[in-house]
């Protein structure tokens, strides 16, 4: 069972898991994909992950079996794990309790895609929905406090695998950077009595030099402080403070939007890797005034470096009106979707 355990300075929770250690790769400085191997997230192997937790599934086709459309499945290598209490204590000034929460793997497609820009919309559509219909059902266990949905793609930032997947860690405590930007926005509040992405939302339409895309129900935008080249945010433009109150309509438009940005970033960067993460609201807390949940889009193409761990500081070499500008006037060709043999 791995452990939680928290430090005292910063209040920073760290989670303990031995059973990372077997994960492929492990330890390697830059970790290397193996293309064209085999690989377990593909149609007809299914016996060779963990039992299904739900699928998508076309023609009533049995569970752990081919015929699905998407398929969740716990991790292999869990950084936490379900079963078991909390068991909160303390030796001496340390705090720390069971690891317990959710691990889960969130496979896109039975194809051998590569990334989100090389799932159709509607695939990516049903991804999305999935994403709600986990937080909804894990959001029922009172143990449980926060749901972190993110994705890794390439090598450099963090995937182990090629097949285009997604994670949900699901923790007892809230993450400090969310706790950050929970304790941030609420000043802002109630200083200025609105939401900061919200006025984030306005001011940036209004200005439109860091503006990607623009549509209905969402703006993309390189952020005004952006940490690292063509980091780009997606905003719903009504005010909503958690992911999983998303209706289906909203889904739709994501999956669009979602799908155009990473195209667009993927075809300026030579398609690097990147990840993403949903920001939301912890389960235990109602519909936030000040809070609004967004996805955060960040290409791998510098590293994270000494003076960057040791300030807090980071160093952006690209300014995002620059970044947002040439985000807005790539042209995306015909899009032919990696996809691999697999052997």
């Amino acid at each position: 069972m791995p452990d939680l355990r928290k430090d005292p300075i910063v209040g920073r929770w760290v989670i303990v898991a031995k059973s990372r250690a077997k994960r492929p790769h492990n330890f390697q400085s830059t970790p290397q994909l193996e293309p064209g191997s085999f690989c377990p997230f593909c149609e007809g192997h299914e016996a060779y992950t963990p039992p299904e937790i739900v699928a998508y599934r076309s023609n009533g086709s049995p569970a752990n079996a081919a015929g699905w459309r998407v398929r969740v499945v716990p991790n292999k290598f869990p950084a936490l794990e379900i079963e078991g209490d909390l068991n909160k204590r303390g030796e001496g000034i340390y705090d720390m309790m069971r690891g317990v929460g959710a691990h889960e793997v969130i496979i896109e497609s039975p194809r051998h895609l590569l990334s989100t820009s090389d799932l159709p919309e509607e695939n990516l559509a049903e991804v999305l929905w999935v994403y709600r219909e986990r937080l909804v059902d894990l959001k029922r266990d009172s143990r449980l406090v926060y749901g972190m949905l993110f994705k890794n793609v390439g090598a450099a930032a963090g995937a182990s695998l090629e097949h285009t997947h997604s994670q949900l860690i699901v923790t007892p405590i809230v993450p400090i950077t969310v706790g950050e930007e929970l304790a941030g926005s609420l000043e802002f509040h109630r200083y200025r009595g609105r939401c900061v992405f919200c006025d984030m939302i306005q001011q940036e339409l209004a200005g439109e030099k860091r503006i990607v895309l623009d549509t209905p129900g969402f703006v993309a935008f390189c952020p005004f402080a952006s940490r690292f080249p063509f980091e780009t945010w997606v905003l719903p433009k009504p005010h909503a403070s958690h992911f999983e109150n998303v209706e289906r309509h909203t889904v739709d438009e994501l999956a669009r939007v979602l799908r155009q940005v990473i195209g667009n970033i993927e075809t300026a960067v030579d398609r690097s890797g990147y990840n993403y993460i949903v920001h939301t609201a912890p389960f235990d807390t109602p519909e936030l005034g000040h809070y609004h949940w967004h996805i955060e889009i960040i290409p791998r193409l510098t590293q994270t470096a000494g003076f960057e761990w040791g300030s807090g500081f980071y160093i952006n070499p690209v300014p995002p009106e620059e970044a947002a500008a040439f985000l807005r006037d790539v042209e995306v060709e015909s899009h032919v979707p990696r996809s691999l043999p697999i052997k």
